[in-house]
C-alpha cells in the first residue's frame, strides 16, 4: 500500500511538473509573439483635399474609430475578460504627441504600433485598403484633436488569451493584414468598384476578407454577404443605419455596430455598397 501511494505521488508530481512546463512554455511563446517587433513598409504620405478634411470626422465615425477609442479618441477599454485578457484602445491624442505621421499611418494601415510591436484588435486588415488621402485625413484629424485624458494601461493577457495567441486563434493585426491582402471580395465591374472598396473597409473585418463570413467570437459567425441579395434598398438602408435585418430579429454584432458606426455612412455610400453586394450575390449564385 505504501509503495502504491509512493508511486502515485511520483505520478502526480510528474504530471504537475509537465503542467508547469506547459504553462511556462505557453507564457514564453506568447510573450515572444506579443512583444515581437513587426517589419513595416514606408507609407506614402500625401495632403488630404479640403473636402476630405471637412468630412474626415464623419468618415472616422463610420470606420469605428470613435466607438473603439472613445469620444475625442481619448482611449477606451474594449475587452475585459480576465481569463482571456484586457484590451485597451489607446488615447490617440497622447500617442500622436510622440508619433510621426509615418508611424500613425503605419498603425492605421499596417497594424504596427509606435513602439514597433504588432497591434491587436486594430482592423488594419480592412484599413489597408483606405486611400492615401483617406489615411492622410485621419492622421490630420488625430493631430487636430486636443491632447486630453490619461494614458491607457497596457494590454494584459490571461491564460486562455495566451494559449489563443500561441495556437494562432488570436492573430495580430499584421498577420491579418497579410492574410487579407491575398484574398479580397470579387470585383464585378468598374461601376461597382466604389461600393466594393466601401464594403472592404466597413464590412470585411467582421465578414472576412472575401465577405463570405467568419467566426467573430466563440459561437457567433457572421454571414456571407450574398445575403444582401435578398434585400431591397430601403431594407438594406435600415440594416446599415439601425442594425435591424429584414426579419426584424436582433443581431448581436451588427446592431451595435450599425448604431454606433455605420449610421454615419451617407446615402450615396450605402447605395454604392448595396449595388455592389447585389451584383456580387448575382455573380456568386450563377
Amino acid at each position: 500500500m505504501a509503495r502504491a501511494l509512493r508511486w502515485a505521488g511520483y505520478a502526480f508530481a510528474a504530471i504537475f511538473g509537465l503542467i508547469l512546463i506547459a504553462v511556462a512554455a505557453i507564457w514564453l511563446l506568447s510573450s515572444s509573439k506579443l512583444n515581437a517587433k513587426a517589419e513595416g513598409r514606408p507609407e506614402r504620405l500625401v495632403q488630404p483635399t479640403p473636402a476630405q478634411q471637412t468630412d474626415i470626422e464623419r468618415e472616422a465615425r463610420s470606420l469605428g474609430c470613435f466607438s473603439c477609442h472613445g469620444e475625442g479618441l481619448r482611449g477606451n477599454k474594449m475587452f475585459d475578460e480576465p481569463i482571456i485578457g484586457t484590451v485597451w484602445a489607446p488615447n490617440l491624442t497622447l500617442v500622436a504627441a510622440q508619433a510621426s505621421d509615418q508611424q500613425l499611418a503605419r498603425a492605421i494601415r499596417q497594424g504596427i504600433g509606435v513602439d514597433g510591436r504588432s497591434l491587436f484588435v486594430m482592423p488594419s486588415e480592412a484599413f489597408q485598403h483606405l486611400s492615401d488621402q483617406e489615411v492622410a485625413g485621419l492622421v490630420a484629424m488625430i493631430r487636430g484633436l486636443p491632447r486630453t485624458g490619461a494614458a491607457t494601461p497596457g494590454n494584459s493577457y490571461g491564460p486562455l488569451g495566451r494559449l489563443g495567441v500561441v495556437m494562432g486563434k488570436f492573430k495580430t493585426a499584421p498577420q491579418l493584414v497579410s492574410e487579407y491582402a491575398v484574398q479580397e471580395p470579387i470585383p464585378v465591374g468598374a461601376q461597382f468598384e466604389g461600393g466594393r472598396q466601401l464594403a472592404i473597409t466597413r464590412c470585411s473585418a467582421c465578414h472576412a476578407a472575401d465577405l463570405t463570413g467568419k467566426e467573430v467570437k466563440p459561437g457567433e459567425t457572421s454571414p456571407d454577404l450574398t445575403i444582401a441579395g435578398a434585400y431591397d434598398l430601403p431594407a438594406f438602408r435600415k440594416l446599415i443605419r439601425e442594425g435591424v435585418p429584414a426579419g426584424g430579429q436582433k443581431i448581436p454584432m451588427m446592431g451595435p455596430t450599425a448604431r454606433s458606426d455605420l449610421r454615419h455612412m451617407t446615402d450615396p455610400e450605402i447605395e454604392a455598397v448595396f449595388a455592389y453586394l447585389q451584383e456580387r450575390a448575382q455573380r456568386v449564385s450563377r
